[in-house]
């Protein structure tokens, strides 16, 4: 393992605080490194992995449209893609394109806002506003869009147009749009400042703000999509449709894809020529992603994340309880975050790894949870029961 951290100190661009671990293998909710150690993941990949590591129907489909047909230019059509296209535009209630991540995502959402606003009103109507503490992507027109001035302040000038307001304050929104406002992005649950969820009257009055200056509304559900929070997509949890749904990370069980639904007349927008990819939707990933979801509803794991994940908090809130170091619980389904009254929380995760359990820290104070939707109480209450003990000591 040490010579092989070295390598990669050698050869790899500094992006990354890595832990000093090399994964070799995985199953479901278990991971090994390379020196045969095991680990239960509550991470799933940062929330790619819903199904768990390596999901056999997935992989197995993968596997037989690689040997079938890898790839072709997105100048001809391939049935996998079709067939997903379809699956998705059925579920968002629109026209998909195929990115390869979430940031891509998030990118052509935000250039089809602009189109459509350009293209339908005028050629100023071409700004968009977002949430302070969201996290949006890594591209530059997806940084501007991120309200954390500690991610994008190294990387100014950044793209203009973009307005940052406070999260949950529907006062604060409407102050800054104006006619310029093409599109509000927004995600359901921010994730990357901590697990902090909107409320459903915000988003209502979101929507209907939107409505009222003829602005689109673009929910971020690459971290939340796929049953993560207990419903399919999290916006479920307040009863409001986007015109624009942006997804990544588990569409294909883990494997590379990005994808953007828009409602028909917003997708209309768009012209052959206007935006593209060469990778996006390609034959074998499509193809993992139609039985992602078929594995995801067959084996009902949106449920199971709902039900399970109400466990899973339960026992948290029950450990602030008997631990006093432990300020605030929340999240939404298996998509978990809990606050500690001390700065120690790349401690505790440090903790956690060195007796077999990957979690997750944002910042200096909050523990964030993504465990597979596949995870079993024994194995929360295993968990909990070390990071009892972490706590304490």
């Amino acid at each position: 393992m040490h010579e092989l951290i070295a390598k990669a100190d050698r050869f790899h661009m500094n992006t990354y605080a890595r832990f000093p671990i090399v994964f070799a293998k995985a199953a479901g909710t278990k991971v090994w490194d390379v020196d045969g150690k095991e680990y239960t993941d509550f991470l799933s990949g940062i929330g790619a992995l819903n199904l768990g590591h390596c999901p056999p129907k997935v992989v197995d489909a993968f596997c037989a449209q690689a040997r079938q047909l890898g790839h072709v230019s997105n100048l001809f059509y391939t049935k996998p893609q079709i067939e997903l296209a379809a699956r998705l535009g059925e579920l968002g209630g629109g026209r998909v394109f195929f990115a390869n991540s979430g940031a891509e995502a998030n990118e052509g959402a935000l250039k089809l806002a602009r189109r459509w606003g350009k293209t339908k009103f005028s050629p100023e109507k071409t700004g968009y506003i977002t949430a302070l503490n969201s996290f949006h992507g890594r591209t530059l027109a997806t940084l501007a869009a991120t309200g954390q001035p500690e991610k994008n302040r190294l990387f100014e000038p950044l793209p203009a147009g973009f307005k940052h307001v406070p999260f949950d304050d529907i006062a604060a929104l409407a102050v800054a749009m104006d006619d310029k406002t093409c599109a509000v992005m927004l995600e359901v649950v921010q994730g990357e400042s901590g697990v902090r969820p909107a409320s459903a009257d915000y988003l209502a009055a979101v929507r209907r703000l939107c409505d009222e200056r003829q602005v689109l509304l673009i929910f971020d559900e690459v971290q939340t999509g796929f049953g993560r929070t207990g419903k399919f997509f999290a916006f479920e949890h307040g009863n409001v449709r986007p015109d624009i749904i942006t997804m990544a990370k588990s569409l294909a069980g883990g494997f590379p894809i990005g994808a953007i639904i828009a409602r028909d007349e917003v997708a209309a927008a768009f012209s052959p020529g206007d935006h593209g990819s060469t990778f996006g939707g390609g034959p074998p990933v499509c193809a993992a992603a139609l039985a992602a979801l078929d594995v995801l509803n067959g084996e009902r794991l949106v449920e199971r994340a709902a039900t399970v994940g109400e466990y899973f908090r339960a026992r948290l809130e029950a450990l602030a309880e008997e631990t006093g170091s432990i300020e605030e619980v929340r999240g939404l389904g298996l998509m978990l975050g809990l606050t500690l009254k001390s700065a120690d929380a790349r401690q505790v995760v440090v903790a956690l790894l060195d007796k077999g359990f990957i979690i997750n820290s944002v910042g200096d104070s909050i523990l964030r949870f993504l465990p597979p939707l596949i995870i079993t109480e024994a194995e929360i209450n295993a968990m909990l029961a070390v990071l009892k003990e972490v706590l304490e000591a």
